[in-house]
């Protein structure tokens, strides 16, 4: 299909604009693909005509739906085993040393999808005991994404991806086809529809930051303002964990390497931060 050159030019500023993500001129095949079911919900004749109306004067509703349907929301459980593994033998305890004992350990996930990585992690801290001591928060910009997450019911094909037999048998109760999560884990995440470019301001602060493959969707000038945003979330000496093949822009000072993961940050407690800026002043 061909879209009128304007038009894709206004829906990838309006996606930018709205949302942050970026999309560039060879993604076009992505928006047919992705906005054909909520050009013909809103009753267009074609994704052509609805590209036009998103150009022009688009109702919140449509930007909405738009935007939800041009997020990626690639996920599965355990993905990437690495950081969980870090968490379970060096991180966690490491973090848990610095608390009292009645302290919550408190862990945030950003652009959560259907729900897969808290989960896990939910299942991870069952496993080690911790987790009555442990506040998840999940959050997406998709509200009909996060309102599977919030239900807990996954496929056969979802739960194996990324789940043993075993898991799969402590942690969910097979109901017709399909999984749905115990509810010990369901109870110790919350859900929250937020978008990543926003303050974040309301939620507190967290041990753990979870921030995987997202910062890739992003200019540089973005990627600046979400790093800055994690840090005003995530406590002194707290973990910031990145995709893998993420690394952190040289703006960045907030944020330090830690010594044994890839993509795995350290929050610089605030004096630190202060005679880092000093020195290099």
């Amino acid at each position: 299909m061909a879209f009128r050159d304007a038009s894709l030019e206004a829906l990838f500023r309006l996606l930018r604009q709205t949302s942050g993500l970026i999309l560039t001129a060879d993604k076009a095949y992505l928006v047919e693909s992705r906005l054909k079911p909520v050009s013909a919900l809103l009753g267009f004749t074609d994704v052509e005509r609805f590209v036009d109306y998103l150009a022009l004067a688009p109702s919140a509703n449509a930007v909405q739906l738009t935007v939800e349907a041009m997020a990626t929301h690639e996920t599965s459980f355990f993905r990437d085993q690495v950081p969980f593994d870090r968490l379970r033998t060096d991180l966690l305890p490491t973090l848990l040393k610095q608390k009292t004992a009645t302290a919550p350990l408190r862990i945030l996930c950003a652009a959560c999808s259907s729900g897969q990585e808290p989960l896990s992690l939910a299942m991870m801290l069952d496993e080690m005991g911790l987790l009555p001591r442990v506040q998840i928060t999940a959050f997406d910009i998709s509200e009909p994404i996060l309102e599977k997450a919030r239900s807990g019911t996954y496929s056969a094909f979802q739960v194996n991806r990324g789940l043993t037999p075993e898991r799969i048998a402590r942690h969910f109760t097979k109901t017709g086809d399909n999984f749905v999560a115990q509810p010990r884990l369901m109870q110790t995440i919350f859900y929250r529809s937020l978008n990543i470019l926003s303050s974040l301001s309301g939620i507190g602060n967290f041990d753990i930051v979870f921030c995987r493959n997202v910062l890739i969707y992003f200019d540089d000038a973005t990627k600046t303002q979400i790093l800055k945003t994690l840090s005003h979330c995530t406590e002194p000496n707290g973990v910031l964990i990145l995709g893998s093949s993420e690394t952190l822009l040289r703006e960045n000072r907030a944020f330090v390497p830690e010594k044994n993961g890839r993509g795995i940050f350290i929050h610089q407690p605030a004096a630190v931060l202060h005679s880092a800026r000093a020195a290099s002043a």
